[in-house]
């Protein structure tokens, strides 16, 4: 066949089916990949080509010799790591706090995607502890966009979206707690969902904000991400915020995906000062493409988006520092050498082990749950919470979906907001209300700009409504086709490398 790796997900496990190809192609195919352009990327933390390629083995010995096989069977996977895996590769959060940390026991979408006989590579870079919007916090060095490696691929989980769009991985995983899957997704080129909080079990991974945090998918179609949802989506006792509910057929959802008397709610909102004007163009010109294919459109308002980005900043600081207290030095992760007595072991192991943006978060926490400031920040915080959710459920009485941009604009350089905070934590104003809300939302691809950096069109839904969203992701990706483009350094065109 030609490159195995030019294949989607679904497309790699029709070809397996037909005995085209096998999963040891596949993922020594995979692994040839990491190894030629990871140096350039920067996607991996930490492989496991050796016990991938065994287990590629087992996998095509079975499928030969008849037995039932998983979803997944014979397909690469990457892994965010701050996802617990109890393979012997270590789950660092891009952290030195965690940096020889092995966890004891495999996160449940870890146990669901060796279930469906899916083949982990490896576990990919982020922000330490999940924290920042381009893979610049990460202690082991930045993950580069594999358009233009120059510039971010997005974060929280940079790496995971960045192995898909360079094809090392047709599938990965990814943790979005105020859009770290849907960033990266648009940003990359590929597709990424942050399903509804409760859909899919955060058990195994490792917590910055535990009211927000969900794991999600990424993949170059709809239908992939879909594939992949379907193992990871359903109750697990283990998390106290799993909900019991069935999870519908994704799958069939995209492949009967229809515009006709869909309801699509345009948020004015989203279209304000601040939006890149290129970026708004395309988001445009993708959701006309909607109305001809026989969507109403209709404007509503989200009145308290406004206060978004700050209502996350402080219940997520808060969690976080709630979260990270456990990290003192005494029972796993960084201890300092040789402390004088129990109160430097724990304060220099902690400034050691992490780093400034982290600090940021934790300090900025503390403050705002500290007495005196818990009613004027956390408190006030958690009521907006509250009136950003009554915005968006009124908003879903009147349509099907939200649309609108996933990104302010398209990849910036790296180290271009690194030094301004504020700036930073802006390339999330379209992302955290979902987060707040614990509703589902998905990126797609939707256009290139002049400069030939892709753009993401957001689609937000109502709560565990992950199928319709799939099946409106669907729409757009079929009449337009971009995500068949081909990052130029895998055309060998000179287009991603770096000036």
């Amino acid at each position: 066949m030609a490159d195995l790796l030019e294949l989607t997900a679904t497309e790699m496990t029709a070809a397996l089916e037909r005995r085209e190809t096998t999963s040891r192609d596949l993922v020594a195919a995979s692994l040839a990949r990491m190894a030629s352009l990871d140096g350039q990327v920067h996607a991996f933390l930490s492989t496991r080509s050796e016990a991938a390629r065994k287990e590629a083995e087992a996998i095509d010995r079975r499928r030969l010799a008849g037995e039932k096989l998983g979803p997944l069977a014979g397909l690469p996977v990457a892994i965010k790591d701050n996802l617990c895996t109890s393979d012997g590769l270590p789950t660092t959060c891009a952290s030195r706090m965690l940096e020889k940390f092995h966890a004891p026991y495999d996160a449940n979408v870890v146990e669901k995607i060796r279930a469906a006989d899916g083949v982990i590579v490896g576990k990919t870079n982020l922000d330490e502890f999940a924290m920042g919007s381009s893979t610049e916090n990460s202690a082991f060095g930045p993950t580069h966009n594999p358009w233009n490696l120059d510039l971010v691929p997005g974060g929280s989980s940079g790496g995971s979206a960045a192995a898909v769009a360079a094809r090392m991985a047709p599938l990965a995983l990814g943790s979005d707690t105020g859009g770290s899957i849907r960033l990266p997704a648009s940003l990359c080129g590929v597709v990424g969902l942050k399903p509804t909080y409760g859909r899919v079990s955060r058990y195994g991974l490792v917590a910055f904000a535990s009211s927000l945090d969900q794991i999600g998918p990424f993949g170059r179609t709809v239908a992939d991400v879909a594939l992949m949802l379907q193992v990871i989506a359903g109750w697990d006792g283990r998390d106290s915020t799993s909900v019991n509910r069935p999870a519908p057929d994704y799958a069939a959802a995209v492949r009967s995906a229809s515009a006709q008397g869909l309801r699509i709610g345009l948020p004015r909102e989203f279209f304000a000062a601040g939006l890149d004007a290129e970026v708004e163009r395309l988001v445009r010109e993708a959701i006309a493409v909607y109305e001809k294919a026989g969507a109403k459109l209709v404007e509503v308002s989200l009145p308290h988006f406004a206060y978004a980005v700050e209502t996350y900043y402080i219940v997520a600081t808060a969690e976080c520092s709630s979260n990270l207290a456990r990290y003192d030095g005494v029972h796993y992760g960084h201890r300092t050498a040789e402390p004088s007595d129990l109160i430097e072991m724990m304060s220099r192991s902690r400034a050691e082990g992490f780093g400034p943006e982290v600090k940021r978060r934790i300090m900025l926490g503390t403050y705002v749950l500290s007495s005196g400031y818990y009613d004027a920040y956390y408190l006030k915080a958690l009521k907006v919470r509250q009136l950003i959710k009554g915005d968006l459920d009124r908003a879903f009485a009147q349509v099907d979906c939200l649309m609108g941009p996933t990104s302010p604009t398209a990849a910036w350089p790296l180290g271009a907001k690194t030094a301004d905070p504020l700036a930073m934590y802006l390339s999330d104003i379209y992302t955290v209300s979902a987060n707040l809300a614990t509703i589902p939302a998905v990126s797609v691809p939707c256009g290139f700009t002049a400069a030939g950096l892709p753009v993401g069109l957001q689609i937000m839904g109502d709560v565990f409504t992950e199928d319709r969203l799939l099946a409106a992701a669907a729409i757009i990706e079929r009449e337009r086709q971009d995500w068949q483009r081909r990052p130029g350094m895998l055309a060998g065109d000179g287009k991603a490398v770096q000036t």
